[in-house]
């Protein structure tokens, strides 16, 4: 009997509270596409996918050189650490933006995650979708969210295993042309592309007389949309019980400890919508 209100409170939950508006006259106006900037000789340091081990040294290398970047972080950052990185990002004056949440295609998924605002307090004014993908339903989720959807137009070619010597020539390349503004696409998820090419990439850059900034600088736009207080931390547990064929919930997975208790919410709303959702519990304890 217990399993069975777990089941019915956890898909009220999904069903009533996370519903994106489906009617015409609720839908916001559909978000502008930014591909480059508008302000000369200014190039933007992006950086996908995290919020990852290589941050602090990212944003020492951006510091020590004055330069700022943006950070399209994931949504899907339960972790204390991940926490820890975001707002690290946030108070040493980076951008923060969102990259959706676990990195999935959002021309198939609808986006609505709260994650930065609970660290930073500060509500993201940009996103970028994965693999630069987009369509009409991308650009009214967006538009919901009041969001500007940012692409690139350079990528250093480090997701695509492209090796530090052919990452340094795209970026001689591109000095090399020197066009009036680069919007640039990095990952900070691989040690190669942290310690060995984005300080050749900023030595590059600067020595053309680029100045080094953030999208929103780049843009002349608020990096958020409204700043204000993160939210309270609570103690969490939770676990996915997935049935045997006989029907018996026998496996129980915990998955994380000292998240935020809204986590857990936006985590059943997640696997609800990839479909692998059987049953969801967890207990939280407040933290002192």
């Amino acid at each position: 009997m217990l399993l069975f209100y777990i089941l019915a409170f956890s898909l009220l939950i999904i069903t009533s509270t996370f519903a994106l508006p489906h009617n015409l006259e609720e839908r916001q106006q559909r978000a502008q596409v930014i591909t480059r900037c508008t302000v000369p000789n200014t190039e933007a340091l992006t950086f996908d996918d995290g919020p990852c081990k290589y941050i602090y040294d990212v944003i020492k290398a951006l510091k020590d050189s004055n330069a700022t970047g943006t950070f399209f972080f994931r949504g899907c950052i339960y972790g204390q650490e991940d926490a820890k990185r975001v707002k690290y990002a946030y108070e040493q004056k980076q951008q923060i933006a969102s990259h959706t949440w676990a990195h999935k295609n959002l021309t198939t998924l609808s986006a609505d995650q709260k994650a930065f605002e609970r660290i930073t307090g500060a509500v993201p004014a940009f996103m970028r979708p994965p693999y630069g993908n987009y369509n009409t339903r991308v650009l009214d989720v967006a538009g919901i969210r009041k969001q500007t959807v940012v692409t690139w137009d350079f990528d250093s070619g480090d997701s695509t295993g492209a090796s530090v010597t052919k990452q340094k020539s795209l970026y001689d390349a591109v000095v090399k042309k020197h066009p009036s503004t680069i919007l640039s696409l990095a990952h900070e998820v691989h040690a190669s592309s942290v310690y060995e090419v984005l300080p050749y990439a900023i030595k590059k850059l600067r020595g053309a007389g680029y100045k080094l900034v953030s999208v929103s600088e780049y843009l002349g736009k608020p990096a958020h949309q409204r700043v204000g207080k993160p939210s309270t931390r609570t103690m969490i547990i939770m676990a996915l019980l997935t049935p045997d064929p006989n029907g018996h919930f026998t496996h129980y997975k915990i998955l994380g400890i000292g998240m935020r208790v809204y986590f857990f919410i936006d985590w059943i709303k997640y696997h609800y919508e990839l479909g692998v959702l059987s049953a969801i519990c967890s207990f939280c304890i407040p933290s002192t």
